[in-house]
């Protein structure tokens, strides 16, 4: 073979080299032709968890925002993090793509104190969640339901009353701290819903074993619940049990099932011998545990016993700490702005008998008690970032690829103060409220958005502006000295003060001698 020929030999290798490679690239190119969305650097193996030791962690993602944009791609350790920060991003999360959002992380918590991911807030999507949703929203917390138990939330309130009247010292202000009344208050309110039980504040079985070991279980859950874990982003970790994060879920776990368990023994012990306690009628003031053990003679085999214990500790976990923390970051708002607290005040006296307490049913004529309510939830939501979502299936968001696999974060805290969105974010002004509306599609999510979205948002709205409102009708409110009330954030998954709220408070005049002094 000559030059020539063997030149024109490799030319025309090459040449079918070069159309077999772009072949291959057209048929086995990325199927979806919208790029990934904007990137951090990071570094290798941790991705973007060492941006993240500033905390509270929804701020430093909100920083992370303003400089790349509010559609991120971040990687932690070995997970895909898609974190969005814009009400347009949301709203496409869950709308369009509701249902490939609709799963959430396998991260250990949920394995261990989820039952294996079976409660209402880690089931993945399907037939077992559809029902453990209908459960919660029909059975439980529907409007009936809710006004069925409306007694209880009364009496909690009430008690609370008659706390801060046993502690008045007077004359003038007296001092108090709020965070463990409000806390002890929404704990009684849903264990007394789910097993007609109190284990916080006077009359209660507080001082049994049994109270002691419901306080400390709360106690270590939201130590745990509030701690990061690495081990969910990055597997050797949980492989080599670095941090001791699983061990103590595990204990918290086997804690938790025997106590549950017993709950759920002694009322199944007393449905079968036919007695009847203080809080059970056939008026449908059954507790929940009642409910559902009736569901399970009809379904033994679906409705276990670890069903039932899943139910309560979903509840538990998910109505009482965020309900509390927003009492106490409206009732130091208002501490903050005397304007408000008066206006709030005049409502209050307009709409409500004098010589009578405040009731539920009184709520829906006081809009400005409501508007009080939602701007709180807008400035300091409980749950700032909510709770994570996973993508089953490749979808797009903002025009940018998200493969299968992605965890969801959006970051509620900062488009609730987004000033696009919100005229003078940063400032308390409920009267925006009063003309705007609240349920606007996703300005607004401090329940969440979509098929996840909290179904305990009824029962929380109704114990939160119960609590306020009655305190503010019952008692004069001071702030401590001269100084605003402390606003800093505390850190952890929810968004708690960094300080207690102490406040100065004494009855009012006008109740005084009349309702408190028969309570």
């Amino acid at each position: 073979m000559s030059m020539g020929d063997l030149f024109f030999s490799i030319i025309n290798v090459f040449s079918i080299l070069l159309i077999l490679i772009l072949i291959l690239k057209h048929y086995y190119r990325n199927p979806n032709p919208n790029p990934n969305p904007p990137s951090p650097p990071g570094l290798p193996l941790v991705g973007h968890l060492h941006l993240l030791k500033r905390q509270p962690l929804y701020r430093t993602l909100a920083r992370l925002s303003d400089l790349y944009g509010p559609i991120l791609l971040l990687r932690f350790g070995s997970r895909r993090v898609l974190l969005v920060s814009s009400s347009s991003g949301a709203g496409e999360c869950f709308t369009v793509n509701d249902i490939a959002f609709a799963n959430r992380p396998a991260f250990l918590f949920g394995k261990h104190l989820g039952y294996n991911y079976s409660t209402l807030s880690w089931s993945p999507y399907g037939p077992h969640w559809r029902n453990l949703r209908r459960i919660a929203t029909i059975e439980v917390l529907s409007t009936l339901r809710l006004l069925s138990s409306s007694h209880l939330r009364s009496d909690e309130v009430r008690c609370l009353v008659k706390a801060l009247l046993r502690d008045y010292a007077g004359p003038g202000f007296h001092l108090a701290e709020m965070k463990t009344k409000f806390f002890g208050l929404t704990y009684n309110v849903v264990m007394r819903m789910l097993a007609n039980k109190k284990y916080y504040g006077e009359e209660t079985e507080g001082s049994s074993e049994a109270g002691n070991e419901f306080r400390d279980i709360v106690k270590e859950t939201f130590l745990i619940a509030g701690a990061s874990n690495p081990a969910d982003f990055v597997p050797v970790m949980r492989w080599l049990g670095i941090g001791g994060h699983e061990r103590r879920l595990k204990s918290l776990s086997r804690r938790r099932d025997n106590f549950f368990q017993a709950l759920v023994n002694e009322h199944r012990d007393r449905k079968e011998s036919g007695s009847q306690d203080g809080e059970s009628s056939p008026a449908g003031r059954s507790t929940v545990i009642d409910l559902l053990l009736s569901m399970q003679e009809g379904d033994s085999e679906y409705y276990t016993d670890d069903v039932i214990k899943g139910f309560i500790a979903q509840m538990l976990v998910a109505g009482t700490d965020t309900s509390a923390i927003t009492m106490e970051w409206a009732m130091s708002l208002l501490l903050n702005n005397p304007q408000a607290l008066k206006k709030l005040r005049v409502e209050l006296d307009a709409n409500i008998s004098q010589g009578s307490l405040m009731q539920e049913v009184d709520l829906p004529k006081l809009p400005y008690l409501h508007s009080v309510i939602n701007e709180t939830l807008r400035m300091y939501p409980a749950g700032p970032l909510l709770v994570p979502h996973e993508s089953s299936q490749d979808c797009t968001v903002g025009g940018f690829h998200v493969p299968s696999g992605t965890i969801l974060l959006v970051n509620a805290w900062k488009i609730q103060r987004d000033p696009e969105l919100w005229d003078e974010p940063d400032k308390f002004k409920p009267e925006r409220f009063l003309k705007e509306d609240v349920n606007e599609v996703f300005k607004m999510m401090p329940f969440g958005l979509g098929r996840r979205r909290c179904p305990g948002e009824g029962l929380a709205m109704r114990v939160v502006a119960l609590v306020v409102g009655t305190l503010v009708q019952c008692f004069e409110w001071e702030k401590v000295g001269d100084e605003d009330v402390d606003m800093s954030e505390g850190t952890g998954l929810t968004l708690p003060k960094a300080k207690p709220l102490v406040a100065m408070y004494k009855p009012r005049e006008d109740m005084a001698a009349g309702l408190l002094s028969q309570l």
